[in-house]
């Protein structure tokens, strides 16, 4: 029971890293999937394959290294100084992202709550910060909290849809794309989202040395991650086509769901942001303590306090311009990941 116990807390934490506020408002899902048609379905599993495959290993890779952060990872895919400098860009749009993640906790609270945007920052801000003194234990605390609720919230999506007008959508939607870009999307889809997500789990792979729990977390974190793609596929197709027009398309489908469970859909935005925010942030100060040799504790509230500085720009903002640059490097990380041999390479210490 005790090492279901420890999988488990790796498969939360592995979904609670990947799933961001893009995959809970629906956005996320509707770009890189929905809006192809029925194809989707093969390449939400095409996506899910990575994220089964590529997030076990990373975890064995960074166990076997005893990885301190993910630049040990990265040095080893790309070599010592071209690894430096990938790990470095990696820094920046981890930070960037954090920002982002920042700003849509205070667009939450301002938008959903009808609490100011500056009170939002400041209340994400303070739970952050307690929470990411108490390091990778409390990451693994808030994801076995809110990755269930995002799960039932999944199950909730698909029993709102099933039954209604458009419900059989998503097996005869067609689209006007081309056949390469609509297989190009699950694989920058996974790319971009495996590469943020090595802030969290390579050290969690480093911490936890049994290969079994790594191997069976990442296999149900992986699964949990596409079964619950398919279920936002599955209620965003019965809107189609008019619902790509609103900016947080699930809040449309669940217009008349009543209030209770409006609130628990913004529960679940929320929780996803702020997950993301410490998955990110606690990365950040991993790697800042290994490159300065500062402290961890020093680091954190200094992050914290630069973020929200730029988060001062504005959620849409923020997204619009920062999301784009990381998708190349993203591949390119991918691919190297994909070819690395696991029984290749030693630690870097």
């Amino acid at each position: 029971m005790k090492k279901w116990g420890s999988i488990l807390q790796v498969s939360f934490t592995y979904v609670g890293t990947v799933v961001g506020a893009g995959f809970a408002t629906g956005q996320e899902i509707l770009q890189f999937f929905t809006r192809y048609g029925a194809l989707a379905t093969f390449t939400i599993g095409a996506a899910t394959v990575l994220f089964v495959w590529l997030g076990v290993k990373l975890m064995l890779i960074a166990s076997r290294l005893d990885a301190k952060s993910y630049e040990d990872l990265n040095n080893l895919l790309f070599g010592k100084r071209i690894g430096s400098w990938v790990s470095l860009f990696t820094l920046v749009t981890l930070f960037g992202v954090s920002t982002v993640m920042l700003a849509g906790g205070g667009s939450v609270f301002a938008e959903q709550l009808h609490v100011p945007y500056q009170a939002g920052l400041l209340i994400t801000l303070i739970l952050a910060y307690m929470l990411l003194n108490r390091g990778m234990d409390a990451i693994l605390a808030v994801n076995t909290i809110v990755v269930p609720l995002m799960a039932l919230f999944s199950i909730l999506i698909v029993w709102h849809t099933w039954g209604s007008p458009g419900a059989d959508n998503w097996l005869q939607l067609k689209s006007d794309q081309s056949i390469a870009r609509i297989w190009f999307s699950p694989f920058l889809y996974a790319a971009f989202n495996l590469a943020m997500a090595q802030a969290v789990l390579v050290p969690l792979g480093a911490q936890v040395k049994d290969r079994t729990v790594l191997i069976w977390g990442g296999v149900i974190g992986g699964l949990c991650i596409g079964i619950m793609l398919i279920a936002g596929h599955f209620a965003l197709s019965a809107q189609m086509p008019g619902i790509d027009q609103f900016d947080i398309p699930m809040a449309h489908v669940l217009r008349r769901i009543g209030t209770l469970l409006q609130f628990l859909f913004v529960l679940v935005i929320y929780g996803e942001i702020f997950t993301t925010l410490l998955a990110d942030v606690y990365g950040l100060a991993l790697q800042i303590e290994q490159r300065l040799r500062m402290s961890y504790r020093i680091i954190v509230p200094i992050l914290l306090l630069l973020s929200y500085a730029i988060s001062q720009f504005g959620f849409k903002t923020l997204i619009s311009s920062l999301y784009p640059l990381f998708g190349l490097f993203s591949l390119a990380w991918l691919v190297l990941m994909v070819w690395h041999r696991s029984g290749s390479g030693r630690s870097p210490h």
